[in-house]
């Protein structure tokens, strides 16, 4: 199986932590030259210096913020258009929890602007050097709900589901090119979006947060969280040499979770 990656140049979004980071070192290890893009320059440079350099990578980053949408359009034009990725992981941290009836309307046009628009804006910047190459990976890290709402993330729900039938449009459009688009979708992983979610929850069900976690945990087969390396060994299998007939799908990491296959 060949999952060597070196000699391609790598993009991985929201990448100073969990799992876009964990994507950016299982790259790295597979011989990627890696860019990371996040908004915190200081984050960015400590990430940085944990990617695996021993075949000769070569690793940086760029510093984009996802709700500036005009400045992340000048930095594709400006840089990301002459990067010559090969593989590219859009990735953002999700909205935050709360009922869909509840929403402002302020709230589903910011997680737009920051999830599918903002992958759209870094897509397009990327897939002319993908054709010239006729190699491309562009990989989507959304969500469970994409095929399975779940309670309590209204907005998330909305928007993952947007952006996973984007790239299944994507994938329609640019497989004639040798460029495959995919999605991955985890579930409940050790993160800090996690953590987040299940204080959020304590509050409002009046339990402590080892009872959140612990009637989430409840619902997974495995009984446990995945660890984001788990999530992006997923991620890099689908970037690799490997994964090029593999087009267009949802590929949950959830421990079986998920009610439907």
């Amino acid at each position: 199986m060949n999952l060597n990656l070196q000699h391609k140049n790598a993009l991985v979004c929201g990448s100073t932590q969990g799992i876009g980071k964990a994507a950016a070192v299982e790259l790295a290890l597979l011989g990627a030259n890696v860019t990371l893009l996040a908004r915190n320059e200081e984050s960015l440079k400590e990430a940085v210096k944990d990617l695996d350099v021993t075949l000769g990578q070569q690793h940086n980053y760029l510093v984009a913020d996802f709700a500036d949408t005009n400045a992340l359009k000048a930095l594709a034009e400006n840089s990301i258009s002459k990067g010559n990725y090969h593989i590219l992981v859009n990735n953002t941290g999700g909205p935050p929890a709360g009922l869909a009836k509840d929403a402002k309307v302020e709230e589903f046009l910011s997680a737009f602007n920051n999830h599918l628009i903002a992958n759209h804006i870094i897509t397009q910047a990327v897939i002319e050097s993908m054709k010239a190459a006729v190699y491309g990976r562009i990989i989507n890290v959304i969500s469970t709900s994409v095929k399975q709402p779940i309670p309590g993330l209204g907005v998330s729900n909305t928007i993952r589901a947007a952006v996973g039938n984007w790239a299944k449009t994507l994938a329609g459009e640019l497989g004639q090119f040798g460029i495959t688009v995919n999605n991955v979708l985890p579930g409940a992983t050790a993160t800090q979006r996690l953590h987040n979610i299940i204080s959020s929850n304590a509050t409002k069900k009046q339990q402590s947060e080892d009872e959140v976690s612990a009637h989430m945990v409840a619902e997974i087969p495995m009984k446990r969280f995945a660890q984001p390396e788990e999530i992006a060994a997923a991620i890099a299998f689908l970037a690799s040499p490997a994964a090029g007939y593999i087009n267009g799908i949802n590929v949950p990491v959830d421990g079986g979770r998920t009610a439907c296959l």
